[in-house]
């Protein structure tokens, strides 16, 4: 689990496509080495750890996690949002972030508004059904708050030490993003879906439960 706090941005320092796509990361020292096995967040999506150094690591990518994020489109140089996973008792500064990306959008617009920016994306429809204004939404694994809503579409605010500290400040009209919708809002569609079926003991029910966020590890 992250949180949507990015702690540091690095490098693609290479990509190999042989038998499948492993990318390697280039990255200034974390004061805790990572360590092989462990899980980290580029770009939003949850890799796991398969060889490191002190400022390196390689990571294998699923063909699903290829064909639902813009990590097969990396190319070395590239620079990325890295967030290791929590620890338990860590504070909670953003949102449940799994690292599960449920699809690519693509900047539409940028805007300035005083000292900020806002960035509109155009998103799949199930995202943005699965999004609710001023709720939150991670886009390339940074967690925002959506200002701005549509059937095919979300927008987001974005301050100065945000853009400067991880790649959203760099991003132009027509670049792609990961955006991984708020895991609540999943669960509430979730649940609306099954909400009819009188095969489920718990279909009367229906919407997000403190029982529900229970079962699933959220209290």
């Amino acid at each position: 689990m992250f949180t949507g706090l990015i702690q540091k941005t690095g490098k693609v320092r290479r990509v190999s496509r042989g038998r499948g796509l492993v990318l390697e990361f280039q990255f200034d020292p974390w004061p805790e080495p990572l360590v092989k096995g462990e899980s980290v967040a580029v770009n939003g999506v949850c890799l796991t750890v398969c060889a490191s150094d002190a400022t390196r690591f390689t990571a294998d990518v699923l063909e699903e996690t290829a064909r639902r994020s813009t990590l097969a489109s990396l190319l070395p140089g590239a620079r990325v949002n890295l967030e290791r996973a929590m620890k338990a008792g860590d504070r909670f500064g953003g949102h449940v972030v799994q690292g599960h990306v449920d699809g690519v959008g693509t900047l539409a617009s940028r805007t300035a508004k005083g000292r900020d920016f806002a960035l509109r994306f155009r998103c799949p429809r199930a995202i943005a059904a699965a999004t609710v204004l001023k709720g939150s939404i991670a886009v390339n694994g940074v967690s925002l708050t959506v200002s701005g809503l549509g059937d095919d579409w979300l927008q987001v605010d974005v301050i100065p030490t945000t853009a400067a500290e991880t790649n959203l400040g760099a991003l132009k009209a027509g670049d792609p993003v990961n955006l991984e919708s708020d895991v609540l809002g999943k669960y509430a569609i979730r649940r609306g879906e099954t909400a009819d079926d009188d095969a489920s003991p718990r279909a009367s029910s229906g919407g997000v439960t403190m029982d529900l966020l229970a079962e699933n590890g959220f209290l």
